[in-house]
């Protein structure tokens, strides 16, 4: 594998450390990015899984918070966001053919932090979609000691009667050729260069909201709109069949917002009661994206997880 040097945008909320990143390539040709942070004396790594629509700098923060607490941070950017190769000629459509198509890009990422001598145990912390590919990840012998998942998409929020529509525009419409569109109710641009602070979906937070908006604003190739209708797809197809996975011998710690209204906060439950090893642990108040929630909520959860990582490594 050749790694090659890759843009770091830092002009927008840095790490308080120095970090690197590097192009590389899966399998299959598609050109993803990684963003690394390696503080001295690391006792293990992080692989950290961003969510659909995000990008490594947005956990730039997250790494110094790792660093802070003894763990070098790989993130990366998923294909079809960031700006790591898009799979649509509609850059702002998220789009992936299969979900197994993510698996490409961890085994990439898992050969580039051993390439880049990153110190072991390495260690999984997956947020939303990340969940998702964490998930199946971990059913696929990820060589990981212990993971976190925080608002994992083990499911997918959808109203009880919109459900039965969804599963069947997301066959019928690629079925007809037209996969690639975006399904009713979502938009062609990023969720937070529209929304207005107040009760948003993701973060109670307000400098982590306006940190989110201005790393877009500054740099608009990071930015993603809504799912296409094959990505819709293979979200519901997957998430069905890891539900009826056993969960795997891992040891794992769940972070969940109370007031979550993005992912089916019910297959969180359902999957954390049955984990031998796992627990879930509820944040009051918190939304979707909790290691962006305000900074006694964040520093308790990073206390949480380096914790676990620390008696799993």
């Amino acid at each position: 594998m050749t790694l090659t040097a890759a843009p770091l945008y830092t002009d927008v909320s840095p790490a308080p450390l120095d970090g690197a990143a590097y192009w590389t390539h899966a399998s299959d040709g598609v050109r993803i990015r990684l963003g690394v942070w390696h503080p001295d004396g690391a006792k293990g790594t992080v692989l950290m899984f961003p969510g659909r629509t995000e990008y490594i700098e947005k956990y730039a923060p997250a790494a110094g918070d790792f660093a802070a607490r003894g763990f070098a941070t790989i993130a990366i950017d998923w294909r079809g966001q960031g700006i790591a190769d898009r799979m649509l000629g509609d850059a702002m459509t998220g789009h992936v053919d299969l979900f197994q198509d993510y698996q490409l890009d961890v085994s990439a990422m898992i050969a580039a932090a051993r390439e880049l001598n990153l110190p072991e145990p390495f260690f999984l912390v997956a947020h939303s979609m990340g969940g998702c590919i964490g998930l199946r990840a971990l059913h696929e012998a990820l060589p990981v000691a212990a993971a976190a998942f925080t608002g994992p998409m083990w499911g997918i929020r959808i109203s009880a009667h919109l459900r039965p529509l969804a599963w069947a525009l997301g066959h019928l419409m690629p079925a007809i050729g037209q996969g690639h569109r975006l399904p009713p109710s979502t938009e062609p641009h990023p969720y937070v260069i529209k929304a207005p602070f107040e009760d948003n979906l993701l973060t109670t937070d307000r400098p982590m909201f306006d940190m989110m908006r201005a790393q877009l604003e500054a740099h608009p190739e990071l930015s993603l709109g809504g799912p296409s209708f094959v990505w819709l797809r293979e979200a519901l197809n997957e998430t069905l069949d890891l539900s009826r996975m056993p969960s795997p011998p891992v040891p794992c710690e769940t972070y969940l917002g109370t007031n979550e209204r993005i992912v089916h906060t019910g297959r969180i439950h359902d999957r954390m009661a049955d984990w031998n090893g796992g627990t879930l642990h509820m944040i009051e108040g918190g939304e979707h994206e909790v290691l962006m929630e305000t900074p006694e909520i964040r520093t308790g959860i990073f206390d949480s997880i380096a914790a676990a990582f620390t008696k799993a490594g």
